[in-house]
């Protein structure tokens, strides 16, 4: 099996298991990916998936595949790094990841003054709660609240953020303030929906009654957004809650809660002219601003040199 295609069919519908799942991956339809396997398994005459309840499992034959699109894999994604490393123009494109309220909030305005000095960058900004794979180049630059543990990854720490509840003075005239989080099963509160996975999901699930929840969201802005209503009280990181005038917070900071926010890339990135830029100028940027990133009440955004 000579053609790279092959490789990467396999290795989609395995990681994905399903066809959908594997078009998606793959920028295809279903139908197409459907036709191309039938056609490999034809032409081999084997069968590399064991079809059961609507996932695709990788049969002996398929598991050896895979495994040898994976080697494949990481020495093209190694080769395209150690290119891309050696690249010292300010010019091109930069994949950075961050979560939808960092970008909302604060990421902007810096990403903003990061172009009026290096306008031949391209930024394509992945809004994305998950942590996409920088060893598989999802992304080149994470901003995330998570310290690095992967020895190829390479990070800079920006600030701690801490979490709180907050309400709305409207809800907070009419239903009083809670105290302690004791008295928070006593309101209305803001949630997640059951298939979140992030840390304030699961803390909310462990320390709050799930009588007292009656709203529930997927995005942490709509639960921002749903505060502000009246809907009831939510979790946010304070950065976020506090630069809102109609809303206040109502206990102090969860230190359970608090994070580390990193500027991350791959160590085979962090000398690409385009990438260490970046660090220079949006890290000084969020660093600037490091007062507002850790909920101090008091600070101000000082301009870097």
């Amino acid at each position: 099996m000579s053609d790279w295609n092959e490789f990467k069919i396999v290795l989609a519908v395995a990681r994905a298991g399903s066809l959908a799942g594997a078009a998606k991956d793959l920028g295809h339809d279903h139908s197409t990916i459907f036709r191309w396997l039938n056609a490999l398994e034809k032409r081999k005459a084997v069968q590399l998936f064991d079809r059961t309840s609507g996932q695709y499992v990788p049969t002996d034959a398929g598991a050896q595949m895979v495994l040898a699109a994976e080697r494949m894999e990481a020495e093209a994604l190694a080769l395209d790094r150690s290119i891309t490393g050696q690249d010292t123009r300010l010019s091109g494109k930069l994949k950075v990841t961050s979560s939808e309220t960092l970008a909302y909030r604060i990421l902007n305005e810096v990403l903003a003054s990061f172009r009026h000095e290096h306008g031949g960058i391209e930024i394509e900004l992945l809004v994305d709660n998950r942590q996409l794979d920088l060893l598989r180049r999802e992304a080149d630059i994470a901003i995330r609240a998570t310290r690095p543990h992967e020895g190829e990854l390479f990070g800079r720490k920006i600030a701690s953020t801490p979490w709180t509840f907050y309400g709305s003075s409207i809800y907070l005239s009419e239903h009083g303030s809670p105290t302690d989080l004791a008295s928070l099963s006593g309101h209305a509160v803001i949630g997640w929906d059951s298939g979140a996975v992030a840390a304030a999901s699961e803390w909310l699930t462990k320390n709050i009654s799930p009588h007292a929840f009656s709203y529930r969201t997927s995005s942490l802005i709509n639960q921002l957004m749903a505060v502000k209503a009246g809907l009831g009280v939510a979790l946010l990181p304070c950065y976020l809650g506090d630069q809102e005038s109609d809303i206040e917070r109502i206990l102090e900071p969860l230190d359970e809660l608090t994070r580390e926010l990193w500027l991350i890339t791959h160590k085979d990135l962090r000398n690409t002219a385009r990438v260490r830029a970046f660090f220079d100028h949006v890290g000084g940027g969020l660093l600037a601003r490091r007062s507002l990133l850790e909920g101090d009440l008091s600070g101000t955004f000082e301009e870097m040199d």
